[in-house]
């Protein structure tokens, strides 16, 4: 039987097969950890990461709420970034993680922010 992180690992490796970044549709990787969520717009033709945020920025700081907020936070942090950085749109890379929860609203945060994906 494989673990849970064996799984998330093998449906990560299928996802890159199909998803590149280039550097006028990056790609916006997300991470998920117990307590943070980390997002990044890479140009993997380059092989550099063009913008990153998280739930651990020094503007995000301080700020007491849950976790599902605190992915919408980091969601409308990145389209910023990425908006100030003249990135439109993007290829989401959900890496491995299901569409579901903060994955989800960190998507849908994106997207409000001016994020076409």
């Amino acid at each position: 039987m494989k673990s849970k992180k064996e799984k998330r690992q093998n449906s990560r490796y299928r996802i890159r097969r199909t998803i590149k970044g280039t550097p006028d549709s990056p790609r916006l990787a997300v991470f998920r950890s117990n307590k943070q969520i980390y997002a990044q717009l890479i140009d993997d033709v380059a092989g550099n990461t063009i913008v990153a945020a998280s739930s651990r920025d020094k503007s995000l700081d301080g700020k007491k709420v849950n976790k599902t907020e605190q992915a919408k936070l980091v969601g409308a942090l990145i389209g910023e970034k990425a908006m100030q950085a003249g990135v439109d749109s993007v290829k989401f890379d959900r890496g491995g993680f299901i569409y579901h929860g903060r994955v989800k609203a960190l998507a849908e945060a994106a997207r409000e922010s001016g994020l076409k994906f």
